[in-house]
């Protein structure tokens, strides 16, 4: 049914996950909008019903808070975000066929019914638990309202679950001198009957549909990690105040946000459907639909939409997601993305200064069905855009299409001056496909552009700029230019899902509509339009003004912050390690004696670092991906407390050694699977270590 080749029409819903309504749109969020925006151009193209929605998530005490500190309503202020929202969307060509939010009718209405079921199915449990509340402002806290003094390292200032420091994970309530974020007051213990849906009766039904294709492998895999820990109980409610829809019989309890935001989904679509009757909502949704539902979303939220998700919808009576596609982060020239750096680019500042589509292009380049981070690198990106579409794709219509317009009436030939050249870009029309329909984007890119760089080479061996000034050669030039515009025609085809304004363009220019059907089709006797430039080179001018403004756009209160941090860095005394240099085994002496057994039971292997970066708001923390063979099929995820020590490009390709068998420890930056070895007192001096020359990944240390 999913096929790319399937003959037959296909009912297709689509979403993405929804932007949280407190804030602007910027690149990171475009990659998954783009990536989405793309399959379902493509679908469309293809002739099937496909329908694509989203939404602003506008429920949380953070936006409660905000609208508070803005002196306005939350509904005043989720309605002027879901207006930027949207203009910024438009402007990116994301085609959604409808954009809602959460804090609506419709998804009330479907929360509402769910909760119900789950509650009339036993699903729903209740229990008091004891939670930091702040007196002053009369609200429980949510963990990252919380700030106190790490109980395992003693750093300070460190979040209400994790340590920036030290990487450890806790309750708030085990943070030594607590203290409210919203208020600065020092919270107080107590105790709330909460609601609870009971997950684990579902654990079943998860691993099947977790392993039935629904999701890649590696999120699968990830998942399964859940599984081997043991599924909890999800605490689903709220207490007041707070910014959601309330729990129905439960005065003072509202839904967390999360138990409404993926229902806002359906709320969407339903919005949608009583805007066009013709739509039939249960069609899509119903447990026996036949409809496919696609939920495009970030790696950080896997967890959400693959277990609680599935499970609410299962255990409500709904049908459940046809796939779960998930994508990485995107970096920026090899890093986080940095407002000190400018490299926090706002969609709205990337649109004042550059084309959307270069970005579109970009991103389409580097997409895989993959869950890797994908990276922006500027120039580089600069180099692409104008390699690709402005050297190879739109250089095939700028070359041939004068000597068509000046010299044939803008008419082209009936002839094909290379019926083998024409049918080579023709058929591998179900290739791309293929790629499109599997999200390897990139690969239909390297397709593509592989076949330009091929009608290229032909244009130029023919040189009709030469055989012009041949009379005798007039219908030949016609012939090869014809062939060239035709080429031209059937790769714009092939790339209108990323590039649907230059598409619309070419098709102005063409006098004709750029049709999936249509790429196996040659226009002969067909008369264009004069051709005009339809896609500028980037300027790296123009990408440095971008980042310059992005710094501008840096706020008071961030550039504080910022400084703030940067003083309790420089005040913190460097660790002073000449002792431990000098005589590093009275420093740190031998542990207790063991026995052999028990270092049987440390399985060490050589690993290769196939990546390493940064952790964002970790100032210790790398994050390494370590292979344990050389093609890097099986990777191992470690943060390591060695940033003090070394940069993450250095790291990258060498070989280290790792304990392979080490439990893995649910970290707040995400799971660390093992632990790589280190000798050194600490700070700078610390070394990694290196095996000798002949070791592979894999290997066991003996």
């Amino acid at each position: 049914m999913s096929e790319a080749n399937s003959s037959s029409k296909r009912k297709i819903l689509v979403t993405c996950a929804l932007p949280y309504a407190n804030g602007s749109i910027h690149l990171g969020h475009l990659l998954e909008h783009i990536q989405t925006d793309i399959w379902v151009r493509f679908q469309r193209m293809r002739g099937h019903e496909t329908y694509f929605v989203c939404a602003d998530d506008a429920h949380g005490t953070p936006i409660m808070l905000k609208a508070q500190e803005l002196g306005i309503s939350p509904e005043e202020m989720i309605n002027a975000v879901r207006e930027e929202h949207m203009a910024d969307f438009a402007d990116f060509h994301i085609s959604f066929d409808n954009y809602h939010s959460t804090h609506s009718e419709e998804n009330q209405a479907f929360a509402t019914e769910i909760y119900n079921r789950l509650h009339a199915n036993g699903h729903i449990k209740t229990r008091t638990i004891s939670q930091l509340y702040d007196p002053e402002k009369g609200m429980f806290l949510p963990d990252r309202f919380v700030k106190g003094t790490c109980p395992k390292c003693k750093s300070e200032d460190q979040n209400g679950d994790s340590c920036d420091d030290c990487g450890a994970t806790y309750s708030p309530t085990e943070v030594l001198n607590p203290r409210s974020v919203v208020s600065g007051a020092t919270p107080v213990l107590k105790d709330s009957e909460h609601y609870f849906f009971d997950l684990p009766a579902f654990e079943q039904m998860l691993k099947d549909w977790t392993r039935s294709g629904a999701l890649q492998d590696e999120m699968a895999n990830k998942l399964a990690e859940w599984f081997e820990s043991g599924l909890q109980q999800w605490d689903i409610s709220r207490d007041a105040p707070y910014f959601g829809f309330e729990i129905p019989n439960a005065p003072g309890k509202f839904f967390y946000v999360w138990l409404d935001a993926p229902i806002g989904y359906m709320g969407s679509f339903k919005n949608l459907c009583n805007k066009k009757p013709e739509i039939d909502f249960d069609s899509f949704w119903h447990e026996n639909s036949d409809a496919e539902l696609y939920h495009f979303i970030g790696k950080d939220i896997i967890y959400f939409h693959s277990l609680f998700w599935p499970a609410m919808l299962e255990g409500s009576g709904y049908r459940k997601p046809t796939s779960v596609y998930a994508h990485g982060f995107v970096t920026v020239n090899g890093a986080k993305m940095s407002k000190s750096k400018g490299t926090f680019i706002k969609g709205r500042t990337y649109l004042e200064h550059l084309n959307p589509e270069y970005l579109r292009y970009y991103y389409a380049a580097k997409l895989t069905h993959r869950i890797d981070d994908l990276d922006l690198n500027l120039e580089d990106f600069a180099q692409r855009v104008n390699s690709d579409l402005v050297g190879k794709v739109v250089n095939i219509a700028s070359r041939c299409a004068g000597f068509i317009s000046k010299r044939f009436d803008g008419m082209l030939s009936s002839n094909i001056d290379d019926q083998a050249l024409a049918d080579e870009v023709m058929n591998a029309g179900d290739s791309i496909a293929a790629h499109y329909e599997a999200r390897d984007f990139g690969r239909a890119m390297r397709e593509i552009m592989a076949l330009a760089d091929k009608v290229n080479e032909y244009i130029a061996v023919k040189e009709p700029w030469q055989l012009v000034k041949d009379e005798t050669k007039q219908q030949e030039v016609q012939d090869i230019c014809s062939l060239g515009i035709n080429m031209f025609r059937t790769l714009m085809t092939y790339l209108k899902p990323v590039l649907p304004k230059l598409a619309e363009s070419t098709e102005g220019f063409l006098n004709d509509e750029l049709l999936w059907e249509g790429h196996k089709t040659l226009l002969t006797n067909h008369k264009i339009n004069k051709f005009k430039a339809l896609l500028q080179r980037v300027d790296m001018d123009k990408i440095n003004a971008m980042t310059d403004a992005s710094k501008e756009s840096l706020s008071a209160k961030d550039e504080k912050k910022a400084e703030t941090k940067k003083a309790k860095k420089q005040a913190k005394p460097a660790a002073d390690n000449s002792a431990a240099l000098a005589n590093p085994l009275a420093a740190d002496p031998i542990s207790e004696e063991i026995q052999f057994d028990d270092f049987a039971k440390v399985d060490l292997r050589i690993a290769k670092i196939i990546n390493a970066e940064h952790v964002e708001k970790a100032d210790k923390l790398l994050k390494l991906t370590l292979g344990l063979d050389d093609e890097g099929k099986e990777t191992r995820q470690v943060f390591a407390g060695i940033k003090s020590a070394y940069q993450p490009e250095d790291l990258i390709g060498k070989h280290t050694v790792m304990v392979a068998n080490l439990a893995p420890r649910k970290m707040r930056f995400g799971m660390s699977e093992g632990m790589v070895l280190a000798a050194g007192p600490g700070g700078e001096d610390l070394w990694i270590l290196n095996p000798d020359d002949g070791a592979k990944a894999g290997m066991r240390v003996k």
